[in-house]
């Protein structure tokens, strides 16, 4: 089971993340704000991280920014999903692996975590 970590600071964002990527069979933590997000990446363990762009206190683009750099996490995808595009788009991607703009599909948001945690290529497999 592929494990996904979400850091929104929007209550009921995390909530329909949360619900749409359980019923397809994800493993899910959320958490609304971390001083520190390496100490929950490396207790978690997930395979993909989702981050708000819009933070109190950090932009999201800094959290991206921290596990891309740190030697242990720097591999393990990160969507950024902003309501700004625009604002995301003029100052940089921060290294992530894919960004969503909010509001967002819900299958297309799912298939995108499919495709980073090659979660549909294991389905796909299964099938055959």
């Amino acid at each position: 089971m592929k494990k996904v970590l979400i850091l929104d600071n929007d209550e009921s964002v995390l909530d329909v993340m949360n619900e749409a990527l359980t019923y397809e069979g994800f493993a899910v933590k959320t958490i609304e704000q971390t001083e520190d997000i390496l100490p929950v990446i490396e207790n978690f363990n997930p395979d993909l991280v989702i981050v708000d762009y819009i933070l109190h206190g950090i932009n999201g683009g800094e959290v991206c920014h921290q596990i891309k750099v740190n030697k242990q996490t720097s591999s393990l995808p990160v969507i950024l999903v902003s309501a700004y595009p625009r604002v995301f788009k003029s100052l940089g991607d921060y290294g992530c692996d894919d960004f969503i703009p909010k509001p967002f599909d819900l299958e297309d948001f799912v298939e995108r975590i499919r495709k980073l945690t090659n979660d549909g290529m294991n389905k796909n497999l299964h099938a055959v």
